[in-house]
Order: C-alpha cells, then structure tokens, then sequence
C-alpha cells in the first residue's frame, strides 16, 4: 500500500457505511490496478494522492475533484456505448455516486439507468465475486464538465436477458452496440485505453 495518510474518518461522508473500511478498500484496489498504458498509469497516481488528501473523495457536492463509477458492458455484439447528453461523445455508462454508494455500486446502477437493461459481473455471473468486491478494471481522471474532475473507477459488465437497449425516458435515447473496432474509433483517449485492455484477439 502506498504510505498516503488516510484522512481522518470522521472527516469522510457519514452516509457511506463504514466509510473508513470502503476508503481503505477502494485505496488498495487502485494500488493493486497494473496499469495498461501510460494514460492509466498516471490517472493511478493521481487517484491515490487525491484519496490520501481528499476529507470525502466520494462526495460531489464536498469537491469538485470526485470518485465516480463506470463500466464497459460487453456481449456477443460488441461493446455498449451511449451518446452523452451533454458532452455529445460517445461513453461508457457512468456516473456520480449517491450517498451511501459505493464506486461498483454506483457503476451497475449506473449502467442499468443509461441502458434499461440487467447486467451481471462480467467475470463472476450474477452472484458478487468474493468479498464482495469486484476487480477494476480500468482507472481515468478526466475533466467531467463544469469544473469537475472525475476519479473514475471501472468495472466490466455483461448483460443478463435481452440485449437491446431500453433507456428511460430523460436518459440518453441514443444508446447502441459497436463493433470493437468501431468503438476504439469513436472513444475519446480515455475510454480507448480501456477498449484497448480488454478487446478480443484478433
């Protein structure tokens, strides 16, 4: 583990159960993430220094740098993106954490929300990998609009049932499937380095 202070648990958001033990497990899960490019290896960094200096990393509202939870959700068709309301690009589903949330939680909501569809653990099935926690897949810091810095922690999603897009209403109506190679030619730097560590052969 990387020798950090840990902020002061009283300091950290009240609503996340045991916010302490979810800091301490989020800190180590970055630690232990082997970066895939030079992008990642340095959103790494910069995530662990932001989790040893931050009083609440998992709030938004407490600063404008923040942790947030995204996925890539893949099946036989590809990878499923949607169009971004507001900055036009094509992105994995993500978002902000609510209170109490943690980053994987806040992923799967996340994904279900955007895409109207069930999603499972890509690596573990419907069941939670064990304990509890599931791997990162990926890590990126990136400009979230408005000021906000996102400290975005990635996981790897698979769909459970049906696979054609459904997004509520007030969601992104723009919501599809790509080709891998498809995807890696419309995804920003960050998103591609994540295409990129998980694509399949050939």
């Amino acid at each position: 583990m990387p020798n950090a202070e840990v902020p002061d648990p009283a300091g950290l958001d009240p609503a996340v159960p045991d916010p302490a033990a979810l800091l301490a497990a989020v800190r180590e899960a970055v630690w232990r993430r082997r970066p895939t490019d030079g992008r990642e290896a340095r959103s790494r960094h910069r995530i662990l220094v932001a989790l040893g200096r931050l009083p609440r990393p998992f709030d938004q509202e407490r600063d404008r740098t923040h942790v947030t939870g995204s996925s890539l959700i893949i099946g036989p068709r590809g990878v499923l993106l949607h169009r971004h309301k507001r900055l036009g690009i094509w992105l994995q589903p993500g978002g902000h954490l609510e209170p109490g949330e943690t980053p994987w939680d806040a992923a799967i909501r996340e994904a279900v929300e955007e895409t109207g569809l069930e999603v499972e653990w890509a690596a573990f099935g419907a069941g939670p990998p064990e304990g509890g926690i599931p791997p990162l897949a990926h890590v990126d810091v990136h400009d979230g609009g408005r000021g906000h810095t996102h400290l975005d922690l990635r996981y790897r999603l698979a769909v459970r049932g049906p696979d054609k897009p459904a997004p509520p209403a007030g969601e992104s109506q723009d919501v599809r499937w790509f080709a891998w190679p498809d995807a890696r030619e419309i995804a920003d730097p960050g998103l591609a380095g994540f295409l990129r560590a998980y694509a399949p052969p050939g």
